[in-house]
C-alpha cells in the first residue's frame, strides 16, 4: 500500500487544473530541481577540462608576450625551454601564496586595493607608485638544465603616466634577458620613444644586480660605459629614468628581491 502512495499523488497532482497554484509552484519546483542538477552534474563532469583550456590560453597569452621581448629568441633555444610555471608570489616573504591560484589573483585590481597593498615610504618608492601590492605573480620557464628565464611583471610612473612591462632575468637572476614596455601614456614622439623596440634592445645582457646583491641598473646620459648602464633618450631623460627606477624598485628588497634571493639560493619561495 505504502509502495503505490507516491505514484497515486503523483496521478493526483497532475489530475490538478493547470491553473492551479498547487500545481503552478510544483512544476516550477521541479523545474528548477532538474536544471540544477544539471548545472551541478556539467560542472563536476566538465571542470577538468575547462582548467585545462584556462591552463592553455594562460600560456599561450604568456608565450605571446614572451615572444615580444626582445633578443629571447636565441635564449630559449639555448636553454630548451620548455616548462612554464605562473606562480603568485608573497612580496614580503619571498615565497609562493599556495593559498593563492594565478587564476584568481587579479594583480592590476590588486593595485588599486587598499586592502590588498602597503604603503610606501618616500625612500622605498623608487617606481612612484605610491603603494604596492601584498602579491604579484611571476613567471618561471625551465629547459634541460633548470630555471631557464624568470618573467616578471612591473610598473611604475614614468613623467606624465604609468609604465607597465614585462621584465626578464636569464638564468643566473642577475641579468636582464630582455625588457618589454606594452602600456604607457608618455609624450608622443618623445617620452613615447621608451616603447622603440631599438631601445629596448639596449636592456638586453645588462648586469641587473651585481655579486653583492645590490642593484645596479641605471640609465645614464650619453652612451654607457659599463655592464651595469643603458642609454638614456634624449629629449625623454624622465620617462628613460622612469624606467629605471621601476626597475630597480621590482629588483629590490620591496619589490621581487626577497623572492629572487630565495631562487639563487636554491631554496623553495
Amino acid at each position: 500500500m505504502s509502495d503505490r502512495m507516491p505514484f497515486a499523488l503523483w496521478r493526483r497532482f497532475l489530475a490538478l487544473p493547470n491553473d492551479s497554484r498547487t500545481k503552478t509552484l510544483g512544476v516550477a519546483f521541479l523545474v528548477a530541481l532538474v536544471s540544477a542538477s544539471t548545472v551541478s552534474l556539467t560542472s563536476v563532469v566538465l571542470k577538468p577540462r575547462q582548467q585545462a583550456h584556462l591552463e592553455a590560453a594562460r600560456e599561450a597569452k604568456l608565450a605571446a608576450m614572451i615572444a615580444t621581448l626582445p633578443g629571447l629568441a636565441d635564449t630559449l633555444r639555448e636553454t630548451g625551454a620548455e616548462t612554464l610555471e605562473t606562480v603568485v608570489v608573497d612580496l614580503a616573504s619571498g615565497r609562493i601564496a599556495e593559498e593563492t591560484t594565478p587564476d584568481s589573483y587579479d594583480f592590476l585590481a590588486a593595485q588599486g586595493d587598499p586592502a590588498q597593498t602597503i604603503d610606501l615610504t618616500p625612500e622605498q618608492d623608487l617606481a612612484g607608485i605610491g603603494r604596492r601590492p601584498h602579491l604579484a605573480p611571476a613567471y618561471l620557464l625551465r629547459g634541460r638544465d633548470g630555471l631557464a628565464l624568470v618573467v616578471l611583471p612591473v610598473y611604475g610612473t614614468g613623467y606624465q603616466s604609468t609604465i607597465r612591462a614585462y621584465l626578464a632575468l636569464s638564468a643566473d637572476l642577475n641579468t636582464i634577458a630582455g625588457l618589454s614596455i606594452y602600456e604607457q601614456g608618455e609624450t608622443p614622439g618623445l617620452g613615447s620613444r621608451i616603447t622603440d623596440p631599438v631601445w629596448q634592445a639596449l636592456w638586453t645582457d645588462r648586469q641587473a644586480v651585481d655579486p653583492s646583491g645590490e642593484v645596479v641598473i641605471s640609465v645614464v646620459r650619453g652612451s654607457a660605459s659599463g655592464p651595469s648602464e643603458v642609454d638614456g633618450i634624449s629629449g625623454a631623460t624622465q620617462s628613460s629614468t622612469g624606467v629605471a627606477r621601476l626597475v630597480r624598485f621590482w629588483l629590490g628588497p620591496d619589490g621581487f628581491g626577497p623572492f629572487l634571493d630565495n631562487l639563487r639560493s636554491g631554496e623553495s619561495p
